[in-house]
C-alpha cells in the first residue's frame, strides 16, 4: 500500500497588506461593539444609524477573518504533532484540513473586502434617448423601455414615468422613468452606454437590414437629505402647455415644466402630469440625479486615466451592446459575451447578462486588490 502523499511543511501565508487591514477591522469591530453597548448611544439617532451601518458592514468580514485565524492556529498545533511518529498521519490530515479551510476563507475574504459602491442600494432614473436611425431608433427606444420594465416587473420593483417625448409611430425620442426597489441600481448600473440594433425596420419596404442606435443612462437617485445641493438662483424655470403625440393628453393650462440648471446647462422637461407642481417636483429630482451623474462621470474619467475598466467608463457614446434580430443574438462588447436568446432578453430576461457583467466587474476589482497588496 502506497504511503499517503506528504504535504508541504509550509503554506503560502496571507498577503501582509490584507492581513493588516483585517486586523484593523477586528479592532474596529470591538470599538463599535463597545459603542453600541452604551446606554446613551441612541441619543443621536443619525450617529446611531451610522454606527449600526458600519457594524453591519464590518461584522461578516471580521467573523470570516477570525475563522481563518482559528484554522491557522489548528495548522500550527498540528505541525507540532509531526515530531511524534504515532501522530504523524493524524497531524497530516489536520494540516490538510486546516489549509483547505484557510484557502476557502481567504478567497471569501478577498470578495468581502472589495470596495462597495455606495449607490448600489439606491433607486434610479433610467433615461433612454433615440440616436442615429430616425424613426426606427425611436421604435427601438420603446423596445428597450419595455425590456427594462419587464425586468423591473420580474424583480417586483416600482416604476414611475417621469417624462416622455413620443415619436410619430409610437416610439420615444426620449423617455425617463424612475425605478424603485431593492438593489435596483446595483443590477442596472452597467446598462449605461450605446445600444445598437440590427433589424429590418417596420418602415422598410425592401426588406433591408438597418442599423440604428439608442443611448441609455442609468443614474442613481440623489439622496433626499440634500446630497446634491441646488441653489434656486441657479435655476431657470419655464412653464408651457403640455401636448402629446397625436393630440393626446393636450392640456389647456401651462402645466408642463422646463428646468434649466444654468451652471451646467442641464435641461429637464416634465409634462406627464396635469399638475404643474408635480411636474416641477419630478423635474427637480431628475435634475439632481443628472448633476450627481455628471459628477460621477468626471470621477470615473479621472480613474480611467490610471486604470482601464473592463466594464467600461459608462460613457454614453460608448457602444456596449448589439441586438441582432435576424440572427436572434445579443452581444455585449465589453465582456465579449454573445447569447442566442434575443426574444427572451427583449422580454426582460436580463439575469444572465447582468450576472456576467457583475462577475467580470468583481474579477477586475479582485485583480486591482491584488495589485495593491
Amino acid at each position: 500500500m502506497a504511503a499517503p502523499e506528504r504535504i508541504p511543511k509550509t503554506r503560502e501565508s496571507m498577503k501582509a497588506g490584507m492581513q493588516t487591514r483585517l486586523d484593523q477591522l477586528v479592532t474596529r469591530l470591538a470599538e463599535l461593539n463597545d459603542l453600541l453597548s452604551r446606554a446613551d448611544v441612541t441619543a443621536d439617532m443619525d450617529q446611531y444609524r451610522k454606527i449600526t451601518r458600519e457594524h453591519a458592514e464590518i461584522e461578516p468580514v471580521a467573523e470570516h477573518y477570525l475563522r481563518w485565524r482559528r484554522a491557522q492556529d489548528d495548522e500550527m498545533a498540528a505541525q507540532e504533532l509531526l515530531a511524534d511518529a504515532t501522530m504523524r498521519e493524524f497531524a497530516d490530515e489536520e494540516i490538510r484540513s486546516a489549509r483547505q479551510r484557510m484557502t476557502q476563507l481567504e478567497a471569501e475574504l478577498q470578495t468581502l473586502l472589495l470596495p462597495k459602491d455606495p449607490n448600489d442600494d439606491r433607486n434610479l432614473f433610467l433615461e433612454i434617448r433615440a440616436g442615429t436611425g430616425g424613426e426606427e431608433s425611436a421604435l427601438f427606444a420603446g423596445d428597450l423601455l419595455r425590456m427594462y420594465l419587464r425586468y423591473a416587473e420580474r424583480q417586483r420593483w416600482q416604476v414611475e414615468m417621469m417624462s416622455a417625448s413620443e415619436s410619430d409611430l409610437g416610439g420615444y425620442k426620449e423617455v425617463i422613468v424612475r425605478i424603485a426597489g431593492s438593489a435596483a441600481y446595483s443590477r442596472l448600473k452597467f446598462e449605461s452606454g450605446g445600444h445598437r440594433v440590427q433589424r429590418v425596420p417596420a418602415t422598410e419596404a425592401q426588406g433591408r437590414i438597418h442599423t440604428s442606435a439608442c443611448t441609455v443612462a442609468v443614474m442613481p437617485e440623489a439622496d433626499e437629505a440634500g446630497e446634491v445641493e441646488i441653489n434656486p438662483a441657479d435655476l431657470r424655470i419655464d412653464t408651457f402647455r403640455a401636448s402629446g403625440a397625436g393630440g393626446q393628453h393636450i392640456n389647456k393650462t401651462d402645466s408642463a415644466v422646463r428646468v434649466t440648471h444654468l451652471p451646467t446647462g442641464i435641461v429637464v422637461e416634465c409634462q406627464d402630469d396635469r399638475s404643474q407642481h408635480k411636474n416641477k417636483d419630478r423635474a427637480l429630482k431628475v435634475l439632481a440625479a443628472r448633476i450627481q451623474d455628471q459628477q460621477m462621470q468626471e470621477q470615473q474619467a479621472e480613474q480611467a486615466a490610471t486604470r482601464k475598466s473592463l466594464i467600461g467608463s459608462g460613457d454614453r457614446s460608448e457602444r456596449i451592446r448589439t441586438y441582432n434580430f435576424p440572427q436572434g443574438r445579443v452581444t455585449d462588447h465589453r465582456i465579449n459575451l454573445t447569447l442566442y436568446k434575443l426574444d427572451a432578453i427583449m422580454d426582460g430576461d436580463l439575469d444572465e447578462l447582468i450576472a456576467a457583467l457583475a462577475s467580470e466587474h468583481q474579477a477586475e476589482q479582485l485583480a486591482a486588490l491584488g495589485d495593491e497588496q
